[in-house]
């Protein structure tokens, strides 16, 4: 059966599994989209942040919104709902690292999310304003990072280790790389 039968029938095909370490993005240039995030400040990228809210905005008024490019791709409105997520989960690993010393963050699958939570079908006006609102409020957290702080260290289970620093350059480059991904 071919992957578009196999939509039709069962659902999108689900693209394969994200499984590379997007660590090094904190120190160097992604060369695939662009992004440099290794002399940015927490507030520097709060600022960029915001920037993306209208252009993520725009990407989920498009018609085609849903359309996937390729059935093993997400679509923008999948992308945008990861982003949405995305900005949730850095906000609650920033809220972590001021509440803790050193501590292990819980897993994401994002993969796993994007499924269980059926982005696909999701709202583009309900994700838009989703989006927004979680933009916002990690950018406005990252705007509160006092320099004393740049250095409180966070675990991700595999053991790669962040500091509200380096976990601000991360956030931005996923973020940025997706922005990239659609086109926009």
């Amino acid at each position: 059966m071919s992957p578009e039968a196999s939509a039709r029938q069962d659902g999108p095909v689900q693209p394969e599994p994200d499984t590379k370490d997007w660590t090094w993005t904190i120190t160097r240039r992604c060369d695939e989209c662009g992004t440099d995030a290794s002399a940015l400040s927490p507030q520097d990228i709060a600022a960029a942040l915001r920037a993306t809210l209208p252009r993520w905005a725009e990407v989920l008024r498009r018609e085609d919104v849903a359309r996937r490019d390729h059935p093993a791709s997400w679509s923008p409105l999948e992308y945008a709902a990861h982003v949405r997520d995305v900005f949730k989960v850095m906000h609650y690993r920033l809220d972590l690292m001021y509440m803790e010393d050193e501590p292990t963050f819980p897993d994401w699958d994002q993969d796993a999310t994007a499924v269980e939570d059926d982005y696909a079908h999701q709202s583009p006006q309900v994700v838009a304003t989703q989006l927004a609102a979680a933009g916002r409020g990690l950018a406005d957290a990252f705007d509160a990072v006092l320099n004393r702080d740049l250095h409180r260290r966070g675990l991700r289970g595999n053991g790669s280790e962040f500091t509200i620093q380096t976990l601000a350059r991360y956030a931005w480059h996923d973020v940025a790389h997706h922005l990239h991904d659609v086109g926009a």
